[in-house]
């Protein structure tokens, strides 16, 4: 899209799509998919200097610092791979992570392209998470009205189905909650710094991609 390095925050509330729009996008970008929650997993697992930090921090109940993430977020975008950019998936959470993530970036000659919020209301957001499902015998994963299970299937019937507990009503409600005091403050904070754009996150997931990549556009040409 671009010869310059990119980078790209998506914002968007729980089931909105944000990951299954980052793995869409950034094959067809270039763009690295930068899922901070796999980023902590790879840390962790390689046992890196980072990870075993951030498990310090794991083992007594405690959040990870934000400086921590930082820095193993700076070393990721740091490789080969992301030479492109990247599309920072679940990061950052907090305008202080925001604010946090500018300087680091400032600091090493970077900024924040677009940060593009998938826009889906709430009443839309329990529809989708509530209907949920999951076999209970092999864990694929099904909704009761986009993708029911199929009732011919000797394992995927909907007599096995479970629901996971964070897929339940008082859970969804608390999730959104959490994400209205946490998160919705970073519209306001990238609409004041004139890098916002919003998609409607209630078009077809096709429709949703196509108005994504147009946002990138309008900021890489």
């Amino acid at each position: 899209m671009t010869d310059q390095t990119m980078y790209v925050i998506l914002l968007g509330p729980p089931g909105a799509g944000k990951g299954t729009q980052a793995v869409q996008t950034a094959e067809r970008t270039g763009l690295l998919h930068l899922s901070t929650g796999d980023m902590f997993r790879e840390n962790l697992r390689n046992g890196t200097d980072l990870g075993n930090l951030a498990k310090t921090y794991m083992d007594k109940g405690e959040l990870v610092p934000d400086d921590v993430t930082i820095r193993m977020l700076l070393e990721r975008i740091g490789r080969d791979d992301a030479k492109a950019g990247c599309l920072f998936d679940g990061f950052p959470r907090t305008v202080e992570q925001a604010k946090a993530l500018d300087v680091a970036l400032t600091e090493q000659g970077d900024e924040i392209a677009v940060t593009v919020l998938i826009d889906v209301s709430n009443e839309e957001i329990t529809r989708r998470l509530g209907g949920r499902v999951s076999c209970a015998t092999c864990g694929s994963v099904f909704h009761e009205i986009f993708n029911p299970p199929n009732a011919d299937s000797p394992c995927c019937d909907s007599i096995k189905m479970i629901q996971r507990d964070d897929d339940k009503p008082d859970a969804i409600a608390n999730r959104l909650q959490v994400y209205a005091d946490q998160t919705e403050p970073l519209v306001e904070y990238y609409t004041e710094s004139g890098k916002l754009s919003t998609v409607n996150g209630e078009q077809s997931p096709d429709a949703v991609g196509v108005d994504l990549l147009a946002a990138l556009q309008a900021v890489s040409s």
